[in-house]
């Protein structure tokens, strides 16, 4: 069983997207598997920029594995410069969430 995992952070609802981040931090923290990648995606990317708590929750990831949040969708809806404020990568994610599930990542979706 694979020990990498992929967070993929995709709805706009702000528990749900909580859950899936505090998920990632301990897991990183923790150690309790030996690789975690984080990607916003979607609607989740606006809660990056008008969320607190999503946030922060973000950026203390950030200390451990930079998240990456969708170019298309940030640039889309004119928040890119915004997330890379907050020190995340804004970067093409179809590739990279393609490549990671090749390299055995397994995902989890909130």
């Amino acid at each position: 069983m694979s020990s990498k995992l992929l967070v993929i952070i995709a709805t706009g609802e702000n528990e749900k997207a909580l859950t899936g981040l505090m998920y990632a931090s301990r897991t990183l923290t923790e150690g309790w598997m030996d690789e975690v990648k984080v990607i916003f995606f979607g609607p989740s990317e606006r809660l990056l920029v008008e969320d607190e708590l999503i946030a922060k929750t973000a950026k203390k990831i950030g200390a451990v594995e930079k998240p990456i949040a969708c170019k298309f969708i940030s640039d889309r809806d004119g928040i890119s410069e915004k997330i890379e404020d907050l020190g995340l990568k804004v970067d093409y994610v179809g590739t990279i969430i393609s490549d990671l599930l090749k390299d055995g990542y397994v995902p989890m979706v909130f």
